[in-house]
């Protein structure tokens, strides 16, 4: 059974603010279950570069996938990479510019990013960030085709070494500063999904269908 804290380690561990970092990994997998948005950073022909890319987490592990022509992703196999993931809550105005900040929950993870290369267990992959992002979409679609598959690459990444950040408070100034008539506080920051707007070229007998009430985000 996975550890309900994982250990610290040299690249984990934060050295300031430690009162805002967390190791609990339902607390990290809390944050990447509510984010599917991820930025995985690389090394390329001796370049750092990030990606902008999905992500889902299936039990201790965190996959994303993409075209299997991706030089980012060919840089990436069998490489040391880190993934963030990022929320932001809200904005925090404070009585002084240095007391500014964000409420927001962020996760970083390293990892060695391995290839799933085996045709069955790469579309059960696929089938599961559909059903974690769009649930009952899946079934709905035409299979997906030998060529689309061949197309397509997944990777994943233990999440063994990984850590949260979070803030969600007040602004938090000097003492003093509480005297000043300025006004401070939190301005509050979401995610909304709007109304489905149809395609076009739907067939005529085509409804919206009831999954689209499923989809969460943030």
């Amino acid at each position: 059974m996975a550890p309900d804290v994982l250990e610290q380690t040299e690249r984990t561990r934060l050295r300031r603010l430690r009162e805002k970092g967390s190791y609990e990994r339902d607390t990290i997998n809390a944050v990447l279950d509510a984010m599917p948005l991820a930025h995985i950073g690389y090394v390329m022909n001796g370049t750092p570069s990030v990606l902008p890319t999905l992500q889902w987490r299936e039990g201790g592990h965190v996959y994303w996938h993409g075209s299997s022509a991706s030089r980012a992703l060919r840089a990436m196999k069998g490489q040391q990479v880190c993934m963030t993931v990022s929320i932001l809550d809200g904005f925090v105005l404070a009585r002084s510019a240095l007391h500014h900040s964000v409420n927001q929950r962020s996760v970083m993870i390293f990892g060695e990013a391995e290839q799933i290369t085996d045709t069955d267990a790469k579309n059960a992959r696929m089938k599961a960030m559909f059903d974690h992002m769009f649930p009952g979409r899946w079934d709905i679609l035409r299979p997906m085709q030998s060529q689309e598959s061949k197309a397509t690459a997944v990777f994943r990444m233990p999440l063994t070494e990984a850590s949260a950040k979070l803030r969600d408070a007040q602004p938090a100034d000097d003492e003093a500063d509480y005297a000043l008539p300025i006004w401070a506080g939190v301005v509050p920051v979401s995610l909304q999904l709007g109304a489905p707007v149809s395609d076009p070229r739907n067939l005529a007998q085509v409804t919206p269908p009831s999954h689209l009430g499923h989809i969460r985000i943030g």
